[in-house]
């Protein structure tokens, strides 16, 4: 059944699978940093390390509730999405039939969103439209990979939340548990999301279809991403900061989510 995830047809109605296809779904909506990458521009609020305990608890639990809230609005909308048949195929259409005008979109929104959950400590409004932005982005951008994946397998979609929320809950509790600073990780985040990049670009232009290690490696690189996010929630943020933070950890997971789902998607080939 991977075959879908790597050439799905541009046609929603049509679910025939054909050679000439795109290899669109194998894009990834990628993000690794957030605020923290900025904190020395913050200026009024201390880090969240070197808070008092109580600030501290109250900045992770307002970062993790943001975050859950995030997870929820995106399921929600999926949801949505997916109960009005009309509007789901019309999204298909849309987003499948022009995948990298719709990419590059998503990449602009994703900067936006990202630059206004970032925004200081007066600004609250705009920091959640940020998050808001972002979220919805990210709906309308999954919507062809999960649209396919419901037609050809239905048991894909909740086994890739599992293995999800599995990873995600594993990698945070060694963050919290050794306290580790894994920030050291910026440097090799950034070279492997580039040449992932690099490679999906490649794959554009030479018509290749990037595979089953891809998704493997993706994982990986979101795995990374995760334990850095999770660190800069423990040491770089500042107390303010827990939209910005929730927005970083959601992409994460939203990324790691979309290649899980290619993964499974791949395995059922064999």
């Amino acid at each position: 059944m991977g075959r879908f995830l790597l050439d799905p047809p541009v046609n929603a109605t049509d679910t025939s699978l054909t050679e000439s296809s795109p290899t669109c779904l194998e894009i990834p909506p990628m993000s690794f940093g957030g605020a923290a990458d900025d904190y020395e521009l913050s200026s009024g609020y201390g880090f969240a390390a070197d808070a008092a305990r109580s600030e501290r608890a109250t900045f992770i639990r307002r970062t993790y509730a943001h975050l859950l809230t995030a997870v929820l609005i995106f399921c929600g909308i999926e949801g949505i999405f997916q109960t009005v048949e009309p509007l789901e195929r019309l999204l298909v259409g849309l987003i499948g039939g022009h995948w990298y005008i719709a990419f590059f979109l998503f990449m602009g929104a994703s900067w936006l969103a990202q630059s206004w959950a970032s925004s200081d400590a007066s600004s609250t409004g705009k920091q959640y439209l940020g998050l808001g932005l972002y979220v919805l982005a990210e709906a309308l951008i999954f919507v062809p990979l999960l649209w396919y994946a419901k037609q050809l397998d239905g048991n894909v979609l909740p086994m890739a939340g599992l293995i999800t929320a599995v990873i995600f809950g594993g990698l945070s509790a060694a963050v919290f548990v050794s306290g580790a600073d894994f920030s050291f990780l910026r440097g090799a985040l950034a070279i492997g999301s580039f040449a992932a990049f690099g490679v999906i670009i490649a794959g554009w232009l030479f018509g290749f279809s990037l595979g089953l290690w891809f998704s493997v490696g993706m994982i990986v690189l979101m795995s990374g991403s995760i334990l850095y996010n999770t660190s800069n929630v423990l040491h770089h943020y500042r107390t303010h900061q827990h939209v910005a933070a929730s927005l970083a950890l959601f992409a994460s997971v939203a990324t790691l989510f979309y290649y899980v789902v290619m993964l499974l998607g791949f395995a059922g080939d064999d």
